[in-house]
């Protein structure tokens, strides 16, 4: 592989762009080519990306025109496997929109294949970079053990977005697909294995499949008595009233996420965190003895969150990383969101 990395994006909508996009931003890195179901998906990227990159609807087609380093997948869930799979027996590292693929099995078989050829699967959890979370889960391991978590995003469908959430429950369920996130931060938070999930979800919106539900909430509780909460509902329905939850609560005190107002179906609102709450449980006299600190940071939008995130996985390849953490956080998010998946549908309590 020479200096510059070559990448093909397959997909562009909303985040194979801005993933797209992003590669255009860093140095070294360049946008190889576009694959898309249809040859007009990718014409309003292309544009945007100077007119010049290469547009395909097969992906086998592009891989032998373009010869790329990388490959980076935002498609749904159900072609993950295929893609990355493909792209690895290539000898390609992959870039891949979360979750990694549709079962635990399919997962760890990419993992291990990786392994095998030795490229890097970086699957994109867009917290993982983000500095004011890395600042919530810093704050977290000062708060004392065990820790109380409580987390939620909850979606109006509507406008551009309609398609997108809608889209993705004819394959799963909101506490999968976007559960991941927030149990990885749990398990990050925690430190500590989780061994317990039970989850509860209900399908009011006739227009998704019927094994899935369109709003779920799950329960993990994890080996050091840490105990986590998170509740996701996509649909015309939802309501706007406390639809963004973010709190950790442990015995020396709780840190709560209190971004600026917006609206669930205002994407850059999905990951801001630019100001979190610290709250200081020490008393004297039935009163506290510090003032709760407001921690306001400078945070980039959704498209700065993009290069960071993209930068990572560049950086993945250029230094060779190791990537057992990355796998051993995406492998737990995902145990956690399939277990929760399972006892939705069963109502039983899953043991890890």
């Amino acid at each position: 592989m020479s200096n510059e990395i070559k990448v093909l994006s397959v997909g562009a909508g909303f985040m194979g762009s801005l993933h797209a996009k992003a590669y255009d931003k860093i140095d070294g890195v360049r946008n190889a080519g576009i694959v898309t179901r249809n040859y007009s998906s990718s014409e309003q990227l292309a544009n945007e990306l100077g007119g010049n990159v290469p547009r395909f609807t097969d992906f086998e087609e592009a891989l032998e025109k373009t010869s790329p380093d990388a490959v980076a997948i935002s498609t749904y869930t159900d072609s993950h496997f295929h893609y990355v799979s493909t792209a690895l027996n290539r000898g390609l590292h992959v870039f891949v929109e979360k979750p990694l693929a549709e079962t635990i099995e399919q997962s760890q078989e990419l993992f291990e294949l990786a392994n095998r050829v030795n490229r890097k699967i970086y699957v994109g959890y867009i917290l993982m970079t983000h500095p004011s979370w890395s600042r919530f889960i810093q704050i977290a391991h000062e708060l004392g053990k065990p820790l109380a978590m409580r987390m939620n995003l909850n979606q109006q469908t509507k406008g551009e977005f309609y398609d997108t959430l809608f889209n993705i429950m004819q394959v799963q369920s909101p506490i999968v697909d976007c559960g991941v996130h927030y149990v990885d931060i749990m398990y990050q938070m925690a430190q500590s294995r989780p061994v317990r999930v039970h989850a509860i979800g209900c399908r009011n919106w006739d227009l998704v499949p019927e094994h899935i539900c369109n709003y779920g909430q799950l329960q993990v509780e994890f080996e050091d008595g840490s105990v986590g909460w998170y509740e996701a509902g996509w649909g015309p329905m939802m309501s706007e009233t406390a639809y963004f939850v973010k709190d950790v609560v442990g015995p020396a005190g709780a840190a709560s996420i209190v971004p600026d107002k917006g609206r669930s179906d205002d994407k850059d609102h999905h990951v801001e965190a630019n100001t979190i709450l610290r709250h200081f449980a020490e008393q004297k006299d039935k009163e506290f003895v510090r003032k709760d600190e407001r921690i306001r940071i400078n945070e980039p939008d959704h498209d700065g969150l993009a290069v960071l995130e993209q930068q990572a996985f560049i950086d993945c390849i250029r230094n060779d990383q190791d990537m057992s953490s990355h796998q051993d956080r995406v492998m737990t998010s995902l145990r956690i969101v399939f277990a929760a998946d399972q006892s939705q549908r069963t109502g039983s309590v899953v043991e890890l």
